[in-house]
């Protein structure tokens, strides 16, 4: 890949990782979100082209909780192994920050996959290829619109109409939707379809 179409691509999955935060209720600035790919190359590129990652890590706050803050972190590690998760944990210790997004250019190793899971009680930690990230896949024309039911909307939804959580449909935990949003198991998601006879219809679905 060339330098020009590397760049082009981390301008793609910069936007992305940054609309994917905005649409989980993260503040994110219009000025990240429609940066064309001119200004990316003047922010981010040296003279030689090359995009630093490290320019591209930023951290975020909710828009209704203060507290909450999520970090996004770009490997420069092609395949992320534990160093990198160690130096990812670093930056998240250091900042107060209990949740962590990191993104590679390549793979991830089974060692910093088990990172993940057993530092899952002190820190969320997600990971997402470079190419997981090319194209937002909620903007799709076939992906119908997903929206996260807060825990009290979860339980008028369960009451006005006699489910148990059993009884809805299932989105799984790695379902690239469920993904995007960061679901966790016992969430759960509202669907509006457009239909030919009532405009839309709304589904439901809890995250396993």
């Amino acid at each position: 890949m060339t330098e020009v179409d590397e760049t082009a691509k981390l301008w793609k999955v910069n936007r992305t990782i940054h609309e994917l935060v905005k649409d989980r209720g993260f503040q994110v600035s219009d000025d990240e979100l429609y940066m064309d790919l001119n200004r990316f190359r003047q922010l981010y590129a040296n003279n030689s082209g090359v995009v630093d990652r490290n320019q591209l890590n930023f951290y975020t706050t909710s828009n209704t909780n203060p507290t909450d803050q999520i970090f996004v972190f770009f490997s420069e590690e092609r395949s992320v192994g534990v160093k990198t998760m160690r130096k990812l944990l670093g930056i998240l210790e250091e900042k107060s920050i209990q949740r962590g997004i990191i993104v590679f250019p390549g793979n991830m190793t089974p060692s910093a996959r088990k990172v993940i899971v057993a530092m899952s009680n002190d820190y969320r930690l997600e990971e997402f290829s470079e190419a997981d990230l090319l194209v937002n896949i909620v903007h799709h024309t076939l992906v119908p619109r997903h929206e996260v039911l807060s825990p009290e909307d979860k339980k008028l939804l369960l009451e006005k109409y006699r489910l148990k959580e059993t009884q809805l449909p299932r989105i799984q935990l790695a379902d690239p939707v469920a993904r995007y949003y960061g679901l966790r198991r016992g969430q759960v998601v509202k669907i509006t379809r457009p239909s030919e006879t009532s405009g839309r219809y709304a589904s439901y679905r809890i995250c396993f």
